[in-house]
């Protein structure tokens, strides 16, 4: 592990307005992958509320397109810490990036209004 790598909880970075740093995660091969955090959705899944950041990859991944962005899903491991896990369900993933871009459209909107 690099020496000037030190453990935070993924959510304070995450939940972070002001943090404009990269999300930095670890693939299945330890390789070091970097993130730009896009947005992050709150949505209601079974009943229960789940974090949903969007993120899009800064160093290249392959079979990603460069412009692509990243549905994932915050959990808890069992150790209780925080860990982000792409959202495989494709359902899920739509509606979370639908809202995403329903909030871009609004955002812009205001812009133009101003």
């Amino acid at each position: 592990m690099d020496e000037n790598l030190y453990p935070i909880d993924l959510l304070d970075v995450l939940l972070d307005k002001d943090n404009h740093d990269p999300i930095v995660l670890m693939d299945e091969n330890g390789r070091q992958l970097s993130f730009e955090q896009v947005a992050m959705i709150v949505r209601e899944v079974d009943g229960e509320k789940r974090l949903f950041p969007i993120l899009k990859p800064i160093d290249h991944i392959k079979g990603i397109d460069d412009d692509a962005a990243i549905v994932f899903r915050v959990e808890e491991n069992e150790e209780g810490v925080h860990v982000l896990l792409i959202e495989e369900n494709e359902e899920i993933a739509v509606a979370v990036f639908d809202e995403f871009l329903e909030l871009l459209k609004e955002e812009k909107e205001k812009r133009g209004k101003n």
